[in-house]
């Protein structure tokens, strides 16, 4: 089926606008762009609007509603997957097309999207991450309760030593991963770990990323620790997810060896601001790390920038309420980024570091994941974080917000 796009103004990052053009869909595809008229069955008027790229959120956790254990306890399992409809569209009509899910989501939802059962981004998958032993998302309590959600086909991620890392590898992939994800170093909102630590030793870290390498798998490191940054760095891992301590020194290891960052800016920001549900035993503990994280996290993230660090946009949503995802790009204005900047981050880049060479911008020959948008973004990066502007967003050439 053909669709046309008459009548809008082609923002692609880093590029001069296109004014007054026309853009046809054929499948999933953007056959032709042109200013010159062009003929089709089904028109969309785009009222001299803005036309984009549809964002890849390359940090999100398309099943969670805040992680929290109490509520995984309390509900039965059928909800943990049930959340991932609205969730997934709240994710779509904030203008997001595509996520790499870091934790939480399953092949499951894979299979659903590209089935179409119902409204949803597409997914690029690291089913659940790796962790040590008493490390962040280790979730045996003290009480002895284990509040690790399990069941067939979602390993546990729990792992020590050379041989259980190597395995563990194995069972994710085996899952249906994309991609792997470790925890190396403590978290904000792990009660039991500190984001100043590192975990896991270079030795484990290095058989992960030798056994994902195999597979032609990137890896991902949850990390604010210094030192945890650099043993990943050492082990070949490819992004850096948080990266709150960053330095100077590490960001510029981190250009000499392609390794990206995914700031994540937003989630500590707006819990720092709007807190935790009042039945949270943990919440007073979590929000004064919360203090005193987002300030540094800010500034390091500056340094990173200023040396040129691959950085791509991510929000953590899932920790968050959902359908926020495009407020990340304010925050990366205000560590330096232009306009143009951080929709690439969000876009093309985010694209190209999943490994898409046909994704990430209004182009021939380019799948035609799309938002319409009321406003130049260009002027105020800041248009894109209010969902009202985002008239209309088109996935693999059909609308799926009106």
């Amino acid at each position: 089926m053909q669709t046309l796009i008459e009548n809008v103004n082609i923002i692609n990052p880093l590029e001069d606008i296109k004014t007054n053009q026309n853009v046809l869909m054929e499948g999933n595809v953007i056959k032709e762009i042109s200013s010159s008229g062009i003929k089709a069955d089904n028109v969309i008027d785009g009222e001299d609007n803005y036309l984009l790229p549809g964002f890849i959120d390359c940090h999100a956790h398309i099943f969670a509603k805040g992680f929290h254990k109490e509520e995984n306890m309390a509900n039965p399992l059928g909800l943990h997957f049930y959340n991932a409809v609205p969730h997934s569209l709240q994710t779509i009509n904030a203008g997001v097309t595509t996520i790499r899910d870091c934790g939480s989501a399953d092949l499951s939802f894979k299979l659903a999207q590209e089935k179409k059962l119902f409204t949803a981004p597409k997914i690029h998958l690291s089913i659940t991450p790796l962790v040590m032993t008493g490390g962040h998302f280790d979730l045996f309590l003290p009480s002895g309760w284990d509040m690790e959600i399990i069941y067939p086909g979602f390993p546990k991620g729990r792992c020590d030593g050379v041989e259980e890392v190597l395995k563990k590898t194995r069972e994710v992939k085996r899952a249906g991963a994309d991609f792997i994800k470790v925890m190396a170093s403590g978290g904000v909102l792990t009660t039991n770990s500190s984001p100043e630590f590192a975990q896991f030793n270079k030795k484990e870290l290095k058989t992960i990323v030798r056994e994902a390498d195999a597979n032609d798998m990137k890896v991902s490191a949850h990390c604010h620790s210094l030192k945890g940054m650099n043993n990943c760095i050492d082990a070949g891992f490819s992004s850096i997810e948080h990266g709150t301590f960053i330095d100077r020194k590490t960001s510029k290891r981190m250009v000499e060896k392609d390794v990206s960052l995914v700031p994540t800016l937003l989630v500590h920001q707006f819990l720092a601001k709007n807190g935790f549900p009042a039945w949270d035993s943990y919440a007073q503990e979590k929000t004064d790390k919360l203090k005193e994280i987002v300030k540094v996290h800010k500034e390091n993230i500056s340094v990173a920038y200023e040396e040129g660090v691959n950085i791509l946009m991510g929000t953590d949503s899932g920790v968050f309420p959902h359908g926020h995802n495009l407020e990340e790009l304010v925050h990366l204005t205000d560590i330096g980024m232009s306009e143009d900047e951080a929709i690439a981050s969000g876009t093309v880049n985010a694209a190209e570091f999943l490994g898409f060479d046909n994704l990430g911008l209004v182009k021939e020959n380019y799948v035609a994941d799309l938002i319409l948008v009321n406003s130049n973004p260009l002027d105020d990066v800041s248009v894109l974080s209010d969902n009202d502007n985002i008239l209309k967003v088109i996935q693999d050439g059909i609308e799926v917000k009106h």
